[in-house]
């Protein structure tokens, strides 16, 4: 079986209460951690001191026991961030020690709400807590000198009904962190990206938003975003893999491309007028007849599709389906065709 490029929502019909608190929350990411690497992108257990240095930049992370902790542990951090950031936007003063519920994180970030995720979200909590992070890079303007994990403590309350389930829960948050959020040094990412399968994946994303942003275009060379991602791999595989995210194109956010005769990375802002010079299609491809389809979906069609067929659905993925089905030879009726598709599908 042939894996779709992104996760599906695990989660598309979400109860009133987290719907209503979480949904609306913009996910808040810290640059700091956009810009260097602090997580390992291995799926195994990782026991290596991750080591990385750009400049005045310097990150050391020694692991605990279980190893260092991943992207996807990062999930947690996302999560306290998106609260930290709502509260102060209400114009509040959040605490550092935040009260959460687990269901609702794992539901919030598209996770499995089985036994089995409980245990793997303990093992996170400890990776983040186990850890000791020394690093120069300064949050809020202040720099922390000595060693800390990446969260400073948690506790949780387990239910009575059923064993070894957390029920609620409170993490503390580092200093370090904290003065970031408060700062108000963040970015928000898209939702989407909870739904990114592989950890260079999440991570390619998240520096390209600290560098993209909402520029139309950024240019980076492979070896400088190979440095910066932080990949255990060697170089030759890392450029296979973003070869690989070329190919399918589901990043959110960004179109990429990958220049062989330079070496060169470039990630250019999704919208229709982007979208359709990155692909050599006119914008108005829609009202031209002999026009040929772009390769990525258009943002304006995601939207349509979203809202007439549903959300739990890979449009990526489909809409690649759609493009090999049709011929890929012209546009007419694209719209209305594509949704038609997508129905037929789902049927």
């Amino acid at each position: 079986m042939v894996l779709t490029p992104l996760l599906p929502e695990r989660h598309p019909t979400r109860d009133f209460f987290i719907a209503d608190i979480f949904d609306n929350l913009p996910v808040k990411d810290d640059m700091a951690s956009m810009e260097s690497p602090f997580f390992t992108l291995s799926t195994k257990p990782d026991h290596r001191t991750l080591i990385f240095e750009n400049g005045n930049r310097s990150v050391e992370v020694i692991p605990s026991s279980l190893g260092l902790p991943s992207i996807f542990d990062k999930d947690v951090l996302l999560y306290c961030g998106s609260q930290v950031m709502d509260k102060l936007n209400k114009g509040e003063m959040p605490p550092k020690t935040l009260r959460l519920s687990v269901h609702d994180f794992l539901v919030a970030t598209n996770r499995n709400t089985s036994g089995d995720a409980y245990e793997r979200f303990k093992k996170c909590l400890d990776r983040l807590r186990g850890c000791t992070v020394k690093t120069s890079i300064k949050t809020g303007r202040t720099a922390q000198i000595d060693g800390f994990g990446l969260i400073e403590s948690y506790r949780y309350l387990e239910s009575s009904h059923v064993k070894d389930r957390m029920v609620g829960l409170e993490i503390t948050l580092s200093d370090w962190l904290y003065n970031s959020l408060i700062a108000r040094e963040v970015l928000t990412i898209d939702r989407d990206y909870f739904r990114l399968r592989k950890p260079i994946e999440r991570r390619v994303y998240e520096i390209a938003r600290k560098h993209c942003g909402n520029k139309t275009a950024w240019d980076i060379s492979l070896d400088k975003l190979y440095a910066k991602s932080g990949a255990l791999s060697d170089i030759k595989h890392f450029r296979a893999s973003i070869k690989e995210i070329v190919r399918h194109n589901h990043l959110p956010e960004y179109h990429v491309s990958y220049s062989r005769e330079n070496d060169l990375v470039t990630f250019r802002k999704r919208g229709a007028v982007a979208d359709a010079i990155a692909n050599n299609v006119h914008p108005d491809f829609f009202d031209n007849t002999s026009a040929k389809l772009p390769s990525q979906i258009p943002p304006d069609l995601l939207d349509d599709a979203r809202n007439v067929v549903g959300q739990g659905l890979d449009y990526y993925d489909l809409w690649y389906q759609y493009v090999n089905w049709s011929g890929a030879q012209n546009a007419n009726n694209a719209r209305a065709g594509f949704i038609g598709f997508c129905k037929k599908k789902t049927a």
